[in-house]
């Protein structure tokens, strides 16, 4: 797997020392043959499982299409939230000498990317996005070898509509608290000194980041009783905290 990703280190690694001067002598690129014949012309330290890597696509793009003279993202999308493993994405563009431009996407998370190259996240997206845009230009069928995982992506794929749905079913966005409500809740916790998370989390066992209008509202109806007899406020969730919403 050592020769996968040999790009990693850069988003732009293009050899542009290459001679303008087009191979034309293969069939035309409407050709059924046109696939198998573009397929020949990668030497074996080009392949990887049968399938062209990245370099290797540079290399005969510019055979068959002309010197490239931009290869770059166009947009990087990296992981969010601070984290180093996460889902990246990134738009690549290719320009060749006579003008000609392809771009394609690509995105690299722990679902389809092996564990060894998460890490490279960003990069490794780059890599497969050039890779999508190449074979683009050069009317392949089959996908760069820097696409491919060994995980079970049928499995994962799976696995996460499994969760979403579980999700949507235990929380509809539909249904989220108002604005009204949480202005109320905001007014009242301030008014009477109350941690509106700690009291959700510990008398009404809801999670303040995921309020439904009818937890809002119970929510309310609670402090509606403490503003009746304050001295029913147990102390473990003294203490306002405009954050309460996380």
């Amino acid at each position: 797997m050592e020769e996968l990703f040999e790009g990693l280190e850069t988003v732009q690694d293009v050899d542009t020392s290459v001679n303008d001067v087009v191979q034309a002598d293969g069939p035309d690129p409407t050709s059924p043959e046109w696939n198998d014949y573009v397929l020949s012309l990668f030497e074996n330290n080009e392949m990887y499982d049968g399938r062209p890597l990245c370099h290797g696509l540079r290399r005969v793009a510019e055979l068959l299409l002309g010197r490239i003279v931009s290869s770059r993202p166009t947009q990087i999308f990296a992981p969010q939230g601070g984290n180093e493993i996460g889902r990246a994405t990134v738009v690549w563009e290719l320009v060749f000498q006579d003008g000609s431009l392809f771009s394609d996407v690509a995105d690299c998370w722990e679902g389809n990317t092996d564990d060894a190259f998460c890490v490279f996240n960003t990069a490794t997206a780059a890599t497969r996005a050039e890779g999508r845009a190449l074979r683009k230009a050069l009317r392949l069928r089959t996908v760069a070898a820097e696409e491919m995982t060994s995980k079970d992506t049928a499995t994962v794929a799976r696995s996460l509509s499994q969760t979403k749905a579980v999700v949507q079913e235990e929380f509809d966005d539909s249904r989220k608290m108002t604005p009204n409500q949480a202005n109320l809740l905001n007014k009242m916790g301030s008014q009477y000194n109350i941690d509106l998370t700690k009291m959700f989390k510990l008398k009404l066992s809801a999670n303040p980041a995921r309020l439904t209008v009818n937890t809002a509202s119970d929510g309310i109806k609670l402090l509606q009783k403490y503003q009746a007899d304050i001295s029913t406020i147990p102390d473990d969730i003294l203490g306002f905290n405009e954050e309460w919403r996380g």
